[in-house]
């Protein structure tokens, strides 16, 4: 229906005012497009397609709405109060893409002739709807794609230092050229034409091996009419090539079919480097922890290019951890073969972030050693060396030392598992201050190494423990109230007042440390096991805990301050500055200050739920 009365088209004008890309209109223009407006509803579940319904944009003024490829049922995006959506333009683009409604939800409908017209009179909101459509598009093929070195084209990554020599020059006079120019490989060459190829490999297979006589010329011996490839094949096509031929070199030749180049498997490896895939794999390989180190160093750079290339913030902190596992284990590995094998079994524990698989950039360490039961006290000597040995190893590769000793190297955190379920009792029994402090790092735990049943065995204690008991939950409650959302009256950030980070928002601490915190009071009240945020959520509205908006806004808030944290921390390193997690809202854009505002909501909302849930009568 027509919005008709003043107070009404007031009301659109208002909101219209802080939505992008309205918020740019003149007061006229914003009051014409509110007469244009259709206020409809759509309830939770109603699912819009471009054959049932009609062309127009969609502003949502309340409520959530999923853009959803129908076909495989891929979710595209998802959007909030403000955001607005053409579903047939969408379509241009993507066919086969729905919205599904997954909240009750009030939209204010814009037919299609004005929403073409107002494009066409304001191009910053014809720029604003094209760029918008472009990314999600974008982002969907993004996510289908192979990895990013793969795309790189051959000219990129090919090497130009060319060593040409004569079919008729001997196997020695080769050999001799290839080993001052140091190249593994030389082109044969007749006048233009490329007639051959001889590498290193086959210099020992064919020559060295055969004893054959250096003094022949290298025509005997080379591999005739080498295949070439273009400077613009990708390197997924010389990788592909390589792996059908089983060869290592490949020349590099232009349209004009003039030899400009040579890639090497060495170079597709070089390539690779930025892939996790390699770098875990990489860091299995070392023996040394400098070696280790070498590989840490360029995680900042590496960081900075995965989101650059449009990584999200889940996959970028996942694989940061995924790495922080490897070298930990490898550090252990390294430690054991040294040491000889353990007396007993145990478990190398990564707790808090690490233990999620969130981490990023600077973070320190939180770790501990799990001993079963069977260790005895002149046993305890091999595990605090071995300690010593990880911690010591980490360090050196830029996790640094926990200011507070929570690592294994401390003695009250390398224990027997009957103790560390007494600490845990502890705890629950009188939840101290800081004992609660030390739950919001030790219940976030998981097995990096060693024996998983031993640390089944002490989550498992530590659920049943927690589960129901309404005194330890209250304690973790109030531990959650007592750090709000950095969000005062009428949505201003507060900010730190004083000292190195003076009018700056601490988005760890004060943000996303509190939505870890309320996934993690509703995990253990109800017996869920997933230790990863967005797993914990997940769970928590599969099990009606949580609402399924209540938990996808909290997912949805996770997201955009873990996005904006990792885009600053890229930018800090591209502008060589130390890594932190502190932002200055003043130097954010419009759109991301509504982000963070939004998600800050978001966080207020779900503490007062714990606040009713689990702390009655707290009156925060």
């Amino acid at each position: 229906m027509p919005a008709t009365s003043s107070n009404d088209l007031r009301l659109i004008t208002d909101f219209l005012s802080e939505s992008l890309p309205f918020d740019e209109l003149e007061f006229v223009d914003l009051d014409h497009l509110a007469t244009q407006l259709v206020i409809q509803y759509q309830r939770s579940g109603d699912n819009l397609n471009i054959d049932h319904c009609t062309p127009g944009l969609r502003i949502l003024r309340s409520g959530a709405v999923e853009l959803v490829d129908s076909s495989d049922h891929e979710l595209i995006e998802r959007l909030a109060e403000g955001e607005s959506f053409n579903l047939h333009g969408i379509n241009l683009e993507r066919p086969g893409v729905s919205a599904e409604f997954i909240e009750d939800s009030l939209v204010y409908f814009l037919p299609m002739a004005d929403y073409q017209a107002l494009r066409q009179k304001h191009r910053h909101i014809d720029r604003y709807f094209h760029t918008q459509r472009g990314r999600r598009v974008r982002r969907a093929a993004r996510e289908n794609s192979a990895p990013d070195y793969l795309s790189r084209k051959l000219s990129s990554l090919m090497s130009t230092k060319i060593v040409s020599v004569a079919p008729t020059n001997t196997v020695q006079e080769v050999a001799l050229v290839m080993g001052q120019r140091r190249v593994s490989s030389a082109l044969i060459m007749q006048a233009e034409e490329l007639v051959g190829i001889i590498t290193d490999r086959d210099l020992r297979s064919r020559v060295v091996a055969r004893n054959f006589p250096f003094s022949k010329p290298v025509s005997d011996v080379m591999t005739p009419s080498p295949r070439c490839m273009n400077a613009s094949d990708s390197a997924f096509d010389a990788t592909l090539f390589m792996t059908e031929q089983g060869i290592h070199h490949i020349p590099i030749q232009n349209d004009s079919q003039q030899l400009v180049g040579i890639v090497t498997a060495s170079d597709l490896m070089l390539a690779r480097q930025n892939d996790p895939v390699y770098l875990v794999s990489h860091v299995k390989r070392q023996r040394s922890v400098e070696g280790l180190a070498q590989i840490c160093e360029q995680l900042p750079q590496l960081m900075g290019q995965w989101i650059g290339t449009g990584g999200r913030a889940y996959q970028v902190s996942r694989i940061l951890t995924a790495i922080s596992d490897a070298v930990t284990r490898r550090l252990i590995d390294m430690a054991i073969d040294e040491l000889g094998p353990p007396p007993v079994s145990f478990a190398w524990l990564g707790f808090g972030s690490q233990g999620r698989g969130e981490q990023l950039l600077g973070a320190d360490q939180d770790n501990g050693l799990l001993l079963s039961d069977s260790v005895k006290d002149h046993h305890q000597s091999y595990f605090e060396t071995l300690a010593h040995r990880v911690c010591d190893g980490l360090n050196a590769c830029g996790y640094p030392y926990c200011n507070g000793k929570v690592m294994a190297t401390t003695d009250q955190w390398r224990q027997p598992l009957i103790n560390w379920k007494k600490t845990v009792d502890g705890w629950c029994n009188a939840p101290t201050k800081d004992a609660v402090m030390r739950v919001s790092i030790f219940f976030d735990v998981r097995c990096i190494y060693g024996d998983e049943h031993l640390t089944d065995s002490l989550q498992e204690h530590m659920l049943n423990r927690c589960h129901s008991n309404s005194i330890f939950l209250a304690a973790l409650a109030e531990n959650v109230l007592d750090a709000p959302a950095p969000l005062g009256l009428f949505r201003q950030f507060v900010v730190e007042r004083t000292g190195e980070h003076r009018s700056e928002l601490d988005l760890k601490s004060r943000a996303v440390a509190i939505i870890v915190d309320i996934a993690r009071i509703h995990a253990l009240a109800h017996g869920i096991k997933a230790i990863n945020t967005h797993a914990r959520l997940k769970d928590l509205m599969n099990q009606k805990v949580l609402a399924i908006s209540d938990a996808r806004n909290l997912q949805d808030a996770w997201n955009v301050i873990m996005q904006i944290r990792c885009e600053h921390q890229a930018e800090q390193v591209h502008r060589g500055a130390s890594v932190s997690n502190y932002v200055n809202p003043d130097r954010l854009s419009k759109l991301v200050k509504r982000q963070l505002r939004d998600a800050f909501s978001v966080i207020s909302d779900a503490e007062q739920g714990v606040s009713q849930r689990y702390r009655p009568g707290l009156g925060r």
